[in-house]
């Protein structure tokens, strides 16, 4: 569990990173200082956990569970913020308010990402005032994310390629978190229960109806 965890926090990062690289310096900036700002307002709280305590929320399957569907609804918003960012490489302009919307919103499993790792960082320097180390990381955070994220915007310019990145990666934590595993057992486990063979074929009929619908508008779209 531990592993599977460490792997999904650095994806996650990695994931906040590249979507600060679509964004401008200043934009970049806000988003570092909210981050700042939420390690700050969140200091006192971090003084005050424990390891037991974390290792419990970690292990409690009801916790785990929602913490699954929280990161399937995060994803949802990324792979969204890829189709408006390709919609607009490709010339559509579909994608306005919803564009301005995905551009703004600002990840929500970063910030308990960020709490872990505030209170992992007072329990490996317990002789430093946790304040101090605190505001240190909330600093950090405010210089550094924008300077990462101009830099891989210079290494990567191809802004399509970090799109295809970007996707690959909110991919990959949309999928461990549904198989996001507790003491063993499969957060998610199958059903045991026999096959609804109408409910099959009226799903195959309804996807079929829909797919040949939706070729035909857009071959009369096309004319």
């Amino acid at each position: 569990m531990q592993s599977i965890l460490q792997i999904l926090i650095l994806f996650i990062l990695t994931g906040s990173l590249l979507k600060l690289s679509f964004l401008k310096f200043w934009q970049a900036a806000i988003f570092g200082l909210l981050y700042a700002v939420f390690i700050v307002v969140t200091c006192q709280w971090a003084i005050l956990q424990s390891k037991t305590q974390l290792s419990d929320f970690l292990n409690n399957t009801k916790i785990m569970q929602d913490a699954a569907v929280l990161i399937t609804f995060e994803s949802a918003f990324c792979f969204a913020f890829c189709f408006s960012g390709l919609s607009e490489i490709y010339g559509l302009k579909k994608w306005r308010w919803q564009k301005l919307l995905l551009r703004w919103y600002p990840g929500m499993l970063s910030f308990p990402v960020l709490f872990y790792l505030q209170t992992q960082l007072i329990f490996a320097m317990p002789g430093i005032s946790f304040t101090v180390l605190s505001y240190t990381f909330a600093i950090s955070l405010l210089v550094i994310l924008p300077l990462l994220s101009y830099m891989l915007k210079y290494i990567c310019p191809e802004k399509e390629f970090r799109l295809e990145v970007y996707f690959l990666v909110n991919l990959f934590i949309c999928i461990t978190g549904l198989i996001t595993t507790v003491n063993g057992n499969v957060t998610y486990s199958a059903v045991k229960e026999t096959i609804n063979i109408k409910a099959v074929l009226l799903s195959a009929g309804l996807f079929l109806i829909f797919f040949i619908t939706g070729i035909l508008l857009n071959k009369m779209k096309s004319k």
